[in-house]
């Protein structure tokens, strides 16, 4: 029986530093340990999804530091630590598959010096880059994914989201973006928040689920 033809999505966008780089480890280092490192990630969420409206990300960082009681130290340590930001197993296999067939987008949490320069951590040619600090929105805000479906002249409907964080679920269902969560540590859905087409540990589903994107939903 042949095999039923490929329908990729126009483009695909993903968020940067959960669903394609291990920036878990990172920030786990810079605190000293891997539960400093997790309530410090989850200060610094809880003040970007709070704040909607662009903040200084490097100020947020220290913030949240400074609430988990942490040194001056670590969101030094942080940010001289972002160049060994390392892919999840499989990221690069996954959008070297793709660059053929869509248009490929960050859509990521970050000032624009420190988004720009974890995107080039992958080695791939992005058709577009966007930050908060350019959109003027931190996610789930709509303003982000919307600017970087404009950079690429894609509507919603013939787009992709890859997620690393449960709360991008939250927008890209208002945007209108079927949304693929490589939830790699095991998060709960964020309560209130729909569910995703698709979620798993690792990113091995995400190339056969955008292959046949132009069929039914799964």
């Amino acid at each position: 029986m042949p095999a039923a033809p490929s329908s990729y999505p126009r483009a695909v966008l993903f968020d940067l530093l959960t669903a394609l780089l291990d920036s878990w480890t990172v920030w786990n280092t810079a605190a000293g340990s891997e539960s400093a490192g997790r309530a410090w990630r989850a200060e610094y969420l809880r003040l970007t999804y709070g704040c909607g409206r662009y903040e200084p990300y490097e100020q947020l960082v220290r913030q949240a530091a400074r609430a988990c009681h942490l040194p001056d130290s670590a969101p030094a340590a942080l940010e001289a630590g972002w160049h060994t930001l390392p892919p999840w197993s499989g990221a690069r296999e996954l959008l070297l598959a793709l660059r053929p067939h869509c248009k490929l987008a960050v859509v990521t949490n970050c000032s624009q010096r420190l988004g720009h320069q974890a995107a080039a951590l992958l080695g791939i040619e992005w058709d577009a880059v966007v930050t908060s600090e350019e959109a003027g929105y931190y996610k789930p805000d709509p303003h982000a994914y919307r600017m970087a479906l404009d950079r690429l002249e894609v509507e919603p409907g013939g787009a992709a989201f890859v997620a690393g964080s449960g709360y991008d679920l939250f927008g890209t269902s208002r945007v209108g973006l079927r949304t693929y969560w490589h939830n790699r540590v095991g998060l709960a859905l964020p309560q209130g928040a729909p569910e995703p087409e698709l979620q798993s540990p690792t990113l091995d589903a995400a190339l056969p689920w955008l292959r046949a994107f132009g069929a039914a939903p799964y």
